[in-house]
């Protein structure tokens, strides 16, 4: 598998000039940890996470004053990303804008191993800077939940040709979910993702089992959580 076969494809994004409050609240209402920061032109510029907003002073979650000797020991460039980081607006001055990312045809245990050794949770997949997709813990995941027990290449490649029938047939529907929620494995179709009704999930099943050289077809498709109001 490589990163264009288990990316997230619609990624949210978010400008460098969007206020860093507006960023929080667009991680709270979509559920999400981190966002790729991109220009007007799809390139990317960066990467904001939760962790960028882990000390803010409106939360009063400032870091933590540190002794008069450490303060001596530390640079004043030190001192002053520090004071940005928890007190900037624009999510341009919070960001970190060394990104590691990699390009759509690198192999998933390629990424595993940059998600380990560099301790994140994501990368951007690019192709000449332009952001196509990111791949997340989750999406490996969902990738490694769907291997059988034993592959060979023959079976990669046809599990491709099976895979790329299913999404011509779900391109144009409106109630198909994204591509990488799709994976095929030994001639088995694996669906996943969030689904609003049962009919959506059947119909994505449906037109899966209708396509040529199908086994079989795995519905892990849910329905969102729903938090009780309090």
């Amino acid at each position: 598998m490589r990163a264009l076969d288990v990316m997230t494809r619609k990624v949210i994004t978010v400008d460098p000039e969007t206020p860093v409050r507006e960023a929080a609240r667009i991680f709270a209402e979509n559920d999400i940890s981190g966002a790729p920061v991109v220009d007007d032109e799809g390139r990317l510029l960066g990467m904001i996470t939760e962790g960028d907003l882990l000390h803010r002073a409106e939360t009063g979650t400032q870091a933590r004053r540190r002794s008069w000797w450490l303060e001596f020991f530390s640079s004043n460039r030190e001192l002053a990303a520090t004071y940005i980081k928890e007190n900037a607006r624009l999510v341009k001055d919070v960001m970190t804008g060394k990104v590691i990312s990699v390009k759509e045809t690198t192999p998933v245990r390629e990424i595993a191993d940059l998600l380990e050794r560099h301790r994140i949770k994501r990368v951007p997949v690019l192709f000449d800077g332009e952001l196509l997709g990111i791949v997340s813990r989750a999406n490996l995941v969902k990738a490694l939940a769907s291997v059988p027990k034993e592959a060979s290449s023959a079976a990669s490649e046809a599990d491709e040709v099976i895979r790329e029938a299913v999404l011509r047939e779900l391109a144009a529907r409106r109630w198909a979910l994204p591509v990488e929620n799709v994976i095929v494995n030994a001639g088995t179709v694996h669906l996943w993702g969030v689904v609003t009704s049962v009919e959506q999930a059947r119909a994505m099943c449906v037109a899966a089992e209708n396509v040529p050289g199908v086994k079989g077809v795995e519905d892990h498709t849910g329905f969102p959580v729903v938090i009780p109001a309090m």
